[in-house]
């Protein structure tokens, strides 16, 4: 029985009334459906291979080969209506151009993550909330040459002696893929979108994520050139800040970034971009964060943004910023600021160099001025909970001091977060060094304690 035979006979078997199929002939009606796609997208390769075709990404090549997918669909000829055929046809262009089945979800600007669990579970977030799609693969090999797809796109590869994978698609969003053995279940692939536009400070102010005075505090610490170090969990918006935050460098200064994969985007400032490159199959030819930090201080840079840091490279990073590179900002994986700093020796000692507690502790804070907490909540907002000011050792101890806090209120609903940011009543000692350099922060903005401030902009 052939595909068109066994979705006609399928056509007929619907409710008593004919009106709605029953919840078993929708799942074989995909099925088959999914069988047609698969049959025509290989003649569709059969037939480009025997002209001997280089399917390029152009207007004129897609009219070509939609032309002939319409054709192909013609001679096949399964029963399905306008919608279907149409939908069929969408599909097979992604399948040819694209990423497949993801193509629809890339295309859409409000989803910031996709997350294929297995060839049949797709998850999506959009506004901070995760939830399941519709999306699936036809099966798990069909899911490993879409990865495949990606990372030779990119000049990596991945199979079982290198089942593990980070890269960047064209658009600069990030992806890892992780297959078996090593992911029990199928291949697994993770896409952390790139905003087509990044986020503003305004932008911060009108979702509530941050108060006036907040905007304040970090447009002067920027300004005057502090030193500043981003705390959050993973997704809590680290990178996300540190971009919206760029806006307050000077245009003239000049700005060496370093990352993992790249993600910040200076199109309008004097940058230059540095990313890590892993090693090759025989486990040679890798560039670290801290190689491209090292090689980052020989290349005049006024400033140093460092993407994440995550291992020794975090000793050359604080050395920068003791040695003349002041207004370098870096984010680290951390739940508070005091943990951030934590961190920070612990991933000194990783860099192999013979320090004593106390000598690492005086090293972070002479480098760090200040550290900023971002924490993404349960209603899917990511804010700014908190702003500290590292204010030098006291009894062998990084002292450290809040000055600007999100006071979360109790709520009975788990999704549904209220609360108001608030001062904590300390006066920051960086109030006088603004002040060497034009700007001014009154005093009194901080003095009363629990003070809620607005969440939103001027009217």
């Amino acid at each position: 029985m052939g595909l068109r035979d066994r979705l006609s006979r399928k056509n007929d078997e619907s409710s008593p009334e004919g009106n709605t199929p029953t919840p078993e002939v929708s799942s074989h009606r995909s099925s088959v459906y999914q069988q047609v796609k698969a049959s025509l997208h290989q003649q569709l390769i059969e037939q480009i291979d025997s002209a001997r075709e280089t399917i390029e990404d152009n207007p004129q090549t897609r009219q070509q080969i939609r032309g002939l997918m319409i054709q192909l669909l013609e001679d096949e000829n399964p029963p399905l209506n306008t919608e279907e055929r149409r939908r069929l046809l969408d599909d097979l262009e992604h399948e040819t151009f694209g990423l497949g089945p993801l193509e629809p979800l890339l295309q859409d600007q409000e989803i910031s993550d996709i997350l294929v669990n297995r060839h049949d579970e797709v998850f999506v977030e959009k506004g901070g909330k995760l939830e399941l799609t519709d999306v699936c693969f036809r099966d798990d090999a069909h899911l490993m040459r879409v990865i495949e797809r990606i990372v030779n796109h990119v000049g990596r590869r991945i199979d079982e002696s290198c089942p593990m994978v980070d890269a960047r698609l064209q658009d600069g969003s990030r992806i890892n893929a992780i297959i078996p053995p090593l992911a029990v279940d199928g291949p697994v692939l993770s896409i952390r979108r790139s905003r087509q536009a990044p986020v503003s400070m305004d932008d911060y102010l009108k979702k509530e994520s941050m108060s006036r005075l907040m905007g304040q505090v970090i447009e002067a610490a920027v300004s005057a050139r502090m030193n500043i170090l981003i705390s959050g969990g993973s997704g809590s918006g680290k990178t996300t800040l540190l971009n919206a935050m760029v806006q307050f460098i000077d245009p003239t200064e000049r700005v060496v970034s370093v990352e993992d994969t790249v993600e910040l985007k200076m199109t309008e400032h004097h940058v230059v971009r540095l990313e890590t490159r892993p090693p090759n199959v025989e486990g040679q030819g890798e560039i670290s964060q801290r190689d491209l930090i090292r090689n980052a201080l020989r290349m005049r840079p006024d400033r140093i943004l460092v993407g994440e840091v995550r291992g020794p490279e975090a000793f050359d990073m604080l050395q920068a910023m003791n040695t003349g590179h002041k207004g370098s900002i870096a984010t680290v994986h951390a739940n508070s600021p005091r943990d951030a700093l934590a961190r920070l020796e612990t991933m000194i000692l990783m860099a192999g160099v013979n320090f004593t507690s106390e000598g690492m502790r005086k090293q972070i804070s002479s480098a760090i001025d200040i550290v900023i907490q971002v924490h993404r909540f349960a209603d899917g907002v990511r804010r700014i909970v908190s702003i500290s000011e590292v204010v030098g050792l006291e009894q062998d101890m990084i002292n450290i001091q809040e000055i600007i806090k999100f006071k979360q209120a109790p709520s009975s609903a788990y999704n549904q977060v209220r609360g108001q940011f608030v001062t904590t009543g300390v006066i920051p000692n960086f109030l006088e060094e603004l002040k060497q350099v034009g700007i001014t922060l009154p005093a009194n903005l901080f003095a009363a304690t629990g003070m809620p401030h607005p969440m939103s902009g001027p009217e």
